[in-house]
């Protein structure tokens, strides 16, 4: 073993090694024995705590091949399971491809004599394929833990119908939970079967979803309140609100008590579909029964408030946020700010806009976009365009939608030298131009004589747009022969 000075720096892998070595002393001879359960323990927290390196992970298996000294099952699928869930970080950017790899060191050689995979490990590097989008090598392992004659549990499963279902395979899904499950002796349980009830939602296959759901009650798995969510969040996402409320009521009966995500999802989908009240009424049965409302059901119910031209409503529930605990995020701020843009309350939405200091929230290109909107639209340009040049001394960057709500807004006034200048910059600064900026531009030059110009920029909106811009090219009016000829062009 190397020797280091009182002045050497150790590396972090190194550090980690040393640590988890214990000494072992004789009369002539001191060594130390490393502790693979030690070391293992050690990483797992790193790996949690987003300290670990992808070279301290191989320094760890390097030690563990050159040891010999075997690692108990559960350290090592803790290890990888830890790696598997781990963010991105500046230490490793795919905790799930490195689990993987590592695992792979152990299949080979001298590797099979140090470690003895259970059922939980085979879970784990599952998962990991899967998050990787590697459904193939999944399965692929599935069949591997069936070779080496350790049986496939609940959790296995689990995480082989999350796969299927992620990749749209529902169908598949089906098939090992009805047939595949019980051959091996694993009985579906409730989370197996909402998993593939909510892949068939997911796939927009409802009917398929419903029988699985009566069919479960049937087989003696009684639902939970993940299923009944799965199936009111569907549900609500399709507005048959009618036949949400049926199941909710059906929960309810079966003794199943609905939650936060319950109630959020027939928020949402009342306030989607323009029913404000039932939204209301459901908020209001929500807090009776003692169930707090989070900032997503209350910027539900404010958007659906907005829509309906009541910013001074939503006004009061984005208030009452900061009573009931909450903070206000991004989307509700966008959300009442855009309310009150769309009702002309000008005053009110740059207050708004100026308080969000207050929750230390920084606006994004989307908060800029609706007040330079709202300015635009009511004909205060230049208070725009301090907006248009404050976003920039913030570090925001113009999108697509900011250049042509501002080119619109320039053409409209006649201006169309500013807003040729405002286009040139968005294609300068690497931003594609949308269809309604070049349609300003050559109805602004249309309205203003120069067919010259309009022309110029039909034919690039044609080149660049690959006829895709046809549609919006009828938009215009067809008066003008070069306009007719560019949107009659196959």
């Amino acid at each position: 073993m190397p020797r280091f000075s009182s002045t050497t720096p150790m590396s972090p892998p190194r550090l980690l090694l040393l640590l988890c070595a214990r000494h072992s002393s004789s009369t002539s001879h001191p060594s130390r024995i490393w502790d693979p359960h030690a070391a293992f323990v050690a990483a797992t927290q790193r790996a949690r705590s987003g300290t670990l390196t992808t070279e301290d992970a191989h320094h760890l298996f390097d030690e563990l091949l050159r040891q010999g000294n075997p690692v108990q099952e559960r350290p090592l699928t803790n290890f990888l399971a830890a790696l598997a869930r781990a963010s991105a970080s500046a230490f490793f950017s795919n905790g799930p491809a490195l689990a993987v790899a590592l695992f792979g060191r152990l299949s080979r050689g001298a590797g099979r004599r140090v470690a003895q995979p259970n059922v939980f490990t085979y879970g784990v590097l599952m998962d990991c394929y899967c998050r990787a989008r590697r459904l193939d090598l999944a399965i692929a392992f599935f069949g591997r833990l069936l070779k080496t004659g350790l049986e496939a549990d609940q959790v296995v499963f689990s995480t082989l119908l999350k796969g299927l279902c992620h990749a749209k395979r529902s169908d598949e899904a089906l098939d090992v939970l009805l047939h595949r499950m019980p051959e091996l002796g694993c009985t579906p349980d409730v989370v197996a079967y909402s998993t593939v009830i909510h892949g068939f939602f997911k796939e927009g296959q409802v009917g398929k979803a419903c029988n699985l759901f009566h069919g479960m009650a049937q087989q003696g798995v009684a639902p939970d309140v993940v299923t009944y969510n799965s199936v009111i969040d569907a549900l609500c996402k399709a507005r048959a609100m009618d036949k949400a409320e049926y199941f909710l009521g059906q929960m309810v009966d079966s003794g199943v008590v609905p939650n936060n995500v319950t109630y959020n999802s027939l928020i949402h989908g009342y306030s989607s579909s323009g029913h404000s009240k039932e939204a209301v009424r459901v908020l209001k049965e929500m807090t009776s029964k003692g169930i707090i409302p989070d900032v997503f059901t209350c910027n539900s119910l404010m958007a659906s408030l907005c829509k309906n031209g009541r910013s001074k409503e939503a006004a009061e529930i984005f208030n009452s946020m900061s009573m009931k605990g909450l903070k206000p995020n991004t989307i509700s701020y966008a959300i009442l700010l855009h309310g009150y843009a769309t009702e002309g309350c000008l005053v009110d939405m740059i207050n708004l806009f100026n308080s969000m200091a207050t929750d230390c929230i920084l606006p994004n290109c989307h908060i800029f976009n609706i007040l330079i909107y709202a300015y635009a639209k009511s004909g205060k340009l230049d208070k725009a365009m301090l907006i248009f040049k404050d976003m920039q001394k913030q570090g925001v960057s113009p999108d697509a939608v900011t250049y042509s709500t501002v080119i619109h807004a320039f053409c409209k006034k006649g201006r169309l030298d500013d807003a040729v200048i405002k286009f040139n910059q968005m294609i300068d600064t690497g931003v594609r131009p949308e269809a309604s900026a070049y349609r300003s531009l050559i109805q602004g030059f249309c309205t203003h004589g120069d067919l010259v110009k309009a022309k110029e920029y039909v034919t690039e909106m044609m080149k660049k747009g690959k006829g895709k811009y046809r549609e919006h090219i009828k938009l215009l009016p067809m008066k003008y022969q070069f306009i007719e000829e560019a949107a009659t062009v196959e």
